[in-house]
């Protein structure tokens, strides 16, 4: 959010993946350099998994693993900035090519979630990653902050394209100066 994504996606995804919706599919952005998407991604907000509620300092970094396999890793604090530190280690497999912007997020084999980059600055500094049922949605971006304008047009975003947003939840980020 999807930033994760995890166990409780992965169970989601299995008992609802036969639901039908009325939306149409999240259209994903045109094309992803993988290489550029890869690295740190401070989770901003998020349409919350079960374990990701109490989320702090949420990260999820990329790594390809080959041309098509993402090692990806999800830490945060929970409960607090001083909260246990948990780690989620799921695979991202790119579905679509030439776009790389579907991939399937596997917590458990052989379950891939559907994982959508629904939106990506040209900078590769913020995206959206959306799922097609609307259940999670993670906001997230390069650094732990971003501006008051951009977060608002971000949430206007995640409404027009079908989710409800009173759902979000604002990840705290607080992190040492590193100056």
């Amino acid at each position: 959010m999807m930033r994760s994504m995890f166990l409780a996606t992965v169970s989601a995804a299995a008992l609802g993946g036969c639901t039908g919706s009325s939306l149409p599919p999240v259209e994903p952005v045109e094309q992803v350099d993988l290489d550029r998407f890869m690295g740190d991604w401070y989770v901003i907000a998020a349409i919350p998994t079960s374990i990701e509620k109490e989320s702090y300092n949420a990260v999820e970094t990329y790594r390809r693993e080959d041309e098509r396999t993402i090692d990806t890793t999800f830490t945060f604090r929970k409960g607090g900035f001083d909260g246990e530190r948990k780690e989620y280690n799921p695979t991202g497999f790119v579905r679509d090519d030439p776009s790389n912007a579907i991939w399937g997020m596997q917590f458990i084999w052989p379950i891939k979630a559907d994982y959508r980059i629904a939106y990506l600055d040209d900078d590769y500094n913020v995206t959206v990653i959306a799922r097609n049922k609307r259940d999670y949605v993670w906001i997230m971006a390069r650094t732990p902050e971003i501006p008051d304008t951009d977060y608002a047009a971000l949430i206007e975003f995640v409404e027009r394209i079908g989710y409800d947003t009173t759902l979000i939840r604002k990840v705290p980020q607080r992190w040492p100066d590193e100056s």
